[in-house]
């Protein structure tokens, strides 16, 4: 997978655009990390209505939190009681099976296609230790406080806001628990590659949510997709399609389907990232020659040469803050990363460990770069400090690519090859969790993680 291989294959796409449900829905299958991670018990919110349960607020909550590698949430079978408020909690009986949180919760059907969910999250062992209660002073008075629930709250939806109310209280989990955002109401785009000989447009272009459930496709083509890229407000993406045998970039609302053609040179038009505030985009182009990297103002349309080099330029990323682009070059000899500052186009070399290192991008906090890293002819997605250069390899498979981190940087979403196929995998950024997206129908590739979507 050479440098020049990675641009070649920007040279493909004919779109044919088609937003309708999929039939290759993927799945993940934890294989790696959940011992270790923290215990919680997610009780089976109590139901109480006439009509069937929407969907189970508590089994997506339930799997929402075992996905993000920090939790380990309890089997049912093993739970000692099934409380549904914080006044039915058996502390010591909670404490004695190793949980120190637990979340409880009710469904109430209110008629006419509307639900009040409620839901507690509580200190199991905060609670032991006091009680249940404890005594503060407020304005000289001593009062009684319940300051172990951790969280409690009440909603009104409706029937179609199941699934997404669980992983909004899967955000306010984690958030509570971690101190960081949660990742579970944000969605991801990849290509799926269908049997060419059964399918007339086997390459297409999907969104789902991050756990593969909605999901959706956008594009249908002939010739193979790649390279999409979220807008920071995570309405559009922008793609690479190859009309009128020549390759071209596209911007397509994910909502209307309508698609705007943004570049049309002569030569490679490719590898479109869109800035942290949305007003630009970077790519490659060659038009004046080698691959170089460019950023083009939305609004205008105008557009400014970033690198000047003999070799290749490609596979540009934003650093958070919008002031320096990160992309792969040749210029040192072998494919390495390397960051240029956007006012004075001065760059630096930021990888040296390995044979080479492609497809970097720099993790939400400014404090990490994920690339696509090989060493003894494997690749392998790696973590290299920005602050003291370690790198950590984070993968122990041989053909990884296309790496893109979640908006609260806790995992990396990225392209294998299992067992002869094509799949999505997930990584923590500490590589202690592990988890396969594969496809049931196809080949999946080239994945791209949106923003926070609330």
């Amino acid at each position: 997978m050479s440098l020049k291989s990675v641009v070649k294959s920007v040279l493909v796409t004919v779109l044919v655009l088609s937003a309708v449900a999929t039939q290759a829905k993927i799945e993940i299958v934890i294989t790696e990390g959940v011992s270790n991670a923290r215990p919680i018990a997610v009780v089976p919110f109590r139901w109480n209505g006439a009509t069937v349960l929407p969907e189970d607020i508590s089994d997506v909550i339930t799997n929402n939190l075992l996905r993000s590698g920090k939790f380990n949430p309890m089997k049912m079978s093993d739970m000692p009681q099934f409380p549904t408020q914080d006044d039915e909690v058996d502390y010591d009986a909670w404490a004695e099976k190793g949980i120190d949180t637990v979340l409880v919760g009710n469904i109430e059907e209110r008629g006419n296609g509307q639900y009040e969910v409620s839901f507690q999250l509580i200190d199991v062992l905060r609670a032991q230790a006091t009680g249940g209660e404890s005594k503060s002073l407020v304005n000289g008075a001593l009062v009684l406080s319940k300051d172990h629930i951790v969280e409690a709250r009440e909603k009104i939806i409706n029937t179609a806001d199941f699934r997404q109310y669980a992983h909004i209280i899967s955000d306010i989990v984690y958030e509570s628990l971690i101190g960081e955002r949660g990742a579970f109401l944000t969605r991801i785009a990849y290509v799926i590659v269908r049997d060419r000989e059964t399918n007339p447009l086997p390459f297409q272009l999907v969104i789902s949510d991050y756990d593969g459930e909605n999901e959706t496709r956008l594009l249908s083509s002939p010739e193979p997709l790649m390279s999409p890229a979220w807008s920071p407000d995570g309405n559009q993406l922008a793609y690479v399609s190859f009309e009128n045998k020549k390759s071209q970039i596209f911007i397509q609302d994910i909502y209307t389907t309508r698609r705007t053609l943004v570049t049309d040179f002569p030569g490679i038009n490719g590898s479109p990232a869109f800035s942290p505030d949305g007003k630009k985009l970077a790519m490659v182009l060659s038009k004046d020659g080698n691959p170089e990297i460019y950023v083009m103002d939305l609004a205008s349309r105008n557009l400014e040469r970033i690198t000047r080099n003999r070799t290749i330029d490609t596979e540009p990323s934003w650093a958070p803050d919008g002031k320096t682009l990160i992309f792969s070059s040749e210029r040192g000899g072998k494919p390495q990363i390397y960051q240029v500052n956007l006012d004075t186009k001065r760059a630096r070399r930021l990888t040296f460990e390995g044979e080479m290192n492609l497809g970097a991008s720099i993790t939400p906090d400014n404090t990490n770069l994920v690339v696509v890293n090989r060493t003894q002819g494997d690749y392998h997605i790696a973590r290299q400090n920005l602050q003291n250069g370690n790198m950590l390899v984070l993968t122990k498979t041989f053909l990884d690519e296309s790496p893109s981190i979640a908006p609260n940087g806790s995992m990396i979403i990225y392209s294998t090859v299992h067992e002869g196929k094509q799949v999505l995998s997930l990584v923590s950024l500490d590589g202690r969790f592990k988890a396969l997206l594969p496809a049931a129908e196809g080949q999946v590739k080239s994945p791209s993680w949106s923003p926070f979507l609330l």
